[in-house]
């Protein structure tokens, strides 16, 4: 397993590097037609799943109460570390073009702006998930992000020129490289082995349940 300042982190630092400058100044429709698109977004869609049926997922995938207790006190660690996991991340994604090719346009070119930003909101992501709030408002934003990841809303936060959508069976090979490299992290609380493991299994289980629901987008009409 590649740990922090790793091989990773360098392919992350040569990821933006190779991304800085893409794509042409944004004119001041470009920046009106953008904010109307942003504001459009502001409000995530409503789930098509009710908060019970959220409950038999958990109870599906085995998160309970004590994994919400560990997540919780995961974002304590992982809070400070935020921006050294994002290198990790986007170093693996870096490093592998089938998964760079979600952030490139047409041509195959890296969009800079585009990964910036949604590098915030999966840092963002991190933090959330540490909240551990299963409420409707969370169920909401998980089925808004998605939207984002398909076609049906890609891009379309940003104003991206990237691919149109997160092919399916990488938004759910991906679960593996993000829980397995928060290791390293959870092991700087200098907690014994076996609570990191529990605190890691509880992570795995909140990936996979936030998987299920995004992909509902991909899923056929009535499959779901």
């Amino acid at each position: 397993m590649h740990r922090p300042g790793s091989l990773l982190t360098s392919l992350a630092a040569l990821l933006f590097t190779a991304c800085a400058g893409t794509g042409a100044p944004a004119t001041p429709k470009d920046v009106r037609d953008s904010a109307s698109a942003r504001r459009a977004l502001a409000v995530p869609a409503r789930s098509p799943l009710t908060l019970d049926e959220l409950a038999l997922l958990e109870a599906t995938v085995l998160l309970g109460p004590e994994d919400k207790r560990l997540l919780r006190e995961s974002r304590a660690i992982l809070e400070p570390e935020v921006e050294a996991i994002l290198d990790v991340w986007y170093g693996f994604v870096g490093g592998n073009p089938h998964l760079l090719a979600s952030f490139c346009n047409a041509a195959g070119e890296p969009q800079g702006d585009y990964l910036a930003a949604v590098r915030k909101r999966f840092g963002q992501w991190i933090l959330d998930t540490a909240d551990a709030r299963f409420d409707q408002a969370w169920l909401d934003h998980q089925h808004e992000l998605g939207l984002r990841h398909h076609r049906t809303k890609k891009n379309q936060t940003d104003g991206a020129d990237a691919s149109r959508e997160v092919q399916f069976r990488y938004l759910v090979a991906l679960q593996q490289p993000i829980t397995t490299t928060l290791r390293p992290f959870l092991e700087k609380s200098g907690r014994p082995a076996a609570e990191i493991d529990r605190m890691q299994d509880a992570w795995r289980k909140a990936v996979l349940l936030q998987v299920i629901l995004w992909s509902h987008p991909y899923v056929n009409s009535g499959s779901f």
